[in-house]
């Protein structure tokens, strides 16, 4: 499976930024501002969580993730049921989510911190100067789609769990031990 790229990233963004903002401009005429926001911010996590479980590579886990984020939300709802709390709640588990399935290194896992926390910055910026919810959304997901970028900074190859000049496979090394171990079997006792 391919990894994502930055432009399905950009495209991914526009797509929710924009579902989003319809999403918060319909259900404004039935709940408050603040729930409404709340609830298009949960959706919008668990939309970009299944988007991101859907391109990785790794298939263990993905029920217990999606357990997780639903469990993590409700828990975040019935606490502190506000839009900002939703907002670091989602990030978190989208940060959970990158680090555990797309970023090979603990290097890469803190590098993605610090976009989420830029991208979160950007969108905050973004909403302030001008109001718009759709504007916010879009440089939050513009940012968040260069976490494609990662694994090439941190100098690991696509589809390696570890860095190009890091240890050898434990299990590669053993492979090729057991061979020629038989190699030398086949030597001393021809057939």
């Amino acid at each position: 499976m391919k990894t994502p790229t930055f432009i399905e990233g950009a495209v991914v963004g526009l797509i929710a930024a924009v579902g989003a903002s319809i999403a918060h401009t319909v259900l404004r005429l039935a709940l408050p501002r603040g729930e409404s926001l709340a609830l298009v911010i949960a959706g919008v996590g668990l939309g970009y969580c299944l988007y991101l479980l859907a391109r990785s590579p790794e298939r263990a886990g993905r029920l217990v993730m999606v357990a997780l984020w639903i469990a993590a939300t409700l828990l975040a709802w019935g606490l502190a049921p506000g839009p900002w709390t939703q907002l670091m709640v989602q990030s978190g588990l989208v940060w959970l989510l990158r680090s555990l399935y797309h970023q090979p290194t603990p290097l890469a896992a803190v590098l993605d911190a610090g976009l989420i926390v830029i991208g979160l910055a950007a969108a905050v910026w973004a909403g302030l100067h001008t109001g718009s919810l759709l504007l916010a959304l879009w440089c939050l997901f513009l940012v968040q789609a260069l976490f494609v970028g990662i694994r090439d900074l941190v100098g690991v190859r696509a589809g390696s769990r570890r860095g190009a000049d890091g240890p050898p496979d434990p299990f590669d090394l053993a492979r090729r031990a057991a061979e020629a171990a038989l190699s030398r079997l086949a030597r001393r006792h021809p057939a």
